[in-house]
């Protein structure tokens, strides 16, 4: 019972991170109607500039918040030069703008920082026990943040003027320009929060994994069958959708097919949704009359 206990909350924290990047996904998802490919090598370059940060003298949280700060203007400098021109282009254009992205930025990384494995650390007391036992140090502390920072986004898009004001452009780019809102910026915005989280996101798993420039490439498949199990164009969905996959995998790689082919529960998740419930189990289902 300690055990499945045990798989469950780490789960949960896994979880937390996957529900992390899924938000991201979708905030693009939302104001481009596109899937950022890019995602997870974004945030494994944002979790290299917090590690140069700490190696050259500062304080973890402090180098925490530089990096999320650095994010955020990357996001936006994205969303400025390279996908504001591709607003208006076929959508195999943008797909390929995406992974053009990701091939840069993994190459980047590793031109940079090089490619060889290290360690990150961790902000959270090393105590041998953590809940009991049940989970470490770094898995409470890492879902304690994940939930502080969807929280905050939460209340950002729903009790700010600014927060409303990009939901409007996301939701009717035509309607928000006739009432004044600068919809360009509102989604240079989205990318520049969508960045910001996604570097929140590899900070809290590069202690777990190790950091490496390919890093969050199985992640960001597990956070986007996340995205799709609780609905693309749902933020709370998504959110739920990512801790789901987080015990799903967890429980499945302990007790059904093992370590080795965890990955392949993501397809499968991202496949039967797809094929069952397309919208997800909390998006909604677009019909147009043509």
């Amino acid at each position: 019972m300690q055990a499945l206990l045990h798989q469950i909350l780490s789960g949960v924290a896994t979880g937390g991170i996957y529900a992390s990047v899924a938000l991201a996904l979708v905030m693009i998802y939302q104001a481009t109607h596109h899937v950022n490919f890019a995602q997870g090598e974004m945030a494994t370059f944002s979790t290299y500039i917090a590690l140069t940060l700490i190696d050259g003298g500062l304080s973890y949280w402090l180098a925490f918040l530089l990096t999320v700060v650095i994010s955020f203007a990357i996001g936006v400098v994205i969303e400025r030069v390279l996908m504001r021109p591709m607003a208006q282009a076929p959508v195999l254009s943008s797909v390929g703008v995406f992974i053009g992205l990701l091939l840069i930025f993994n190459s980047v990384t590793g031109w940079i920082f090089s490619y060889s494995v290290k360690a990150f650390p961790s902000p959270f007391p090393e105590t041998s026990h953590a809940l009991g036992g049940w989970a470490s140090p770094h898995e409470v502390g890492a879902t304690l943040v994940t939930l502080v920072v969807l929280a905050l986004v939460y209340g950002f898009f729903r009790f700010t003027k600014l927060g409303l004001a990009m939901r409007a452009a996301a939701f009717n780019p035509a309607s928000s320009r006739l009432v004044g809102i600068q919809v360009g910026w509102m989604l240079a915005l989205g990318w520049g929060l969508a960045a910001a989280i996604g570097a929140i996101a590899g900070m809290m798993v590069a202690p777990i994994v190790f950091l490496d420039p390919s890093m969050m490439s199985g992640i960001l498949l597990y956070a986007f069958a996340g995205a799709l199990l609780g609905g693309i164009d749902n933020p709370l969905g998504a959110v739920i959708g990512g801790f789901a996959v987080g015990v799903i995998e967890n429980l499945a790689g302990a007790y059904l097919v093992g370590p080795e082919l965890k990955l392949t529960l993501a397809l499968i998740i991202i496949l039967a949704v797809l094929i069952l419930k397309p919208a997800g189990l909390f998006g909604r289902a677009i019909v147009s009359r043509v």
